[in-house]
């Protein structure tokens, strides 16, 4: 199963959380969002199909997010799991943590905004348009 959207990146891109990070249907972000990669998405997770949220809300199911500019590509594999509501109107977020709230899209990352491809990051800076692909195995 696969879902795609797009973002674009922002000239506030620093991408250094050590724990997290996110994509938002947000225009503006600040200087300290260091965990926000891409803003402006065209969807957010409840645009996703209800059976794609049921497959999320499993832990058995491995999710893969794969990020692309212009430059840069990178994929992140984490985890679904039987908590995740996946109900926020605007935020999409990946954590490498086992926390889970209504913005969280998958537990225990293997990376966060900070272990991005640097290529991705800069043309993220420079406010290029990303895409977002979203895999469930």
């Amino acid at each position: 199963m696969i879902f795609k959207l797009k973002s674009k990146g922002h000239k506030n891109v620093t991408s250094l959380h050590k724990s997290t990070f996110e994509v938002t249907k947000d225009v503006e972000i600040g200087p300290t969002a260091d965990c926000i990669v891409g803003t402006s998405a065209d969807k957010s997770m409840l645009n996703f199909p209800e059976e794609f949220k049921d497959k999320i809300a499993d832990s058995n199911t491995k999710i893969t997010v794969i990020l692309d500019t212009e430059n840069g590509h990178d994929e992140i594999n984490g985890y679904g799991h039987e908590n995740l509501t996946l109900t926020h109107p605007t935020d999409i977020v990946c954590r490498t943590s086992d926390y889970t709230c209504s913005r969280t899209l998958m537990i225990n990352a293997d990376k966060a905004a900070r272990d991005l491809d640097s290529d991705l990051i800069e043309d993220l800076k420079n406010e290029k348009i990303m895409e977002v692909t979203i895999k469930l195995c």
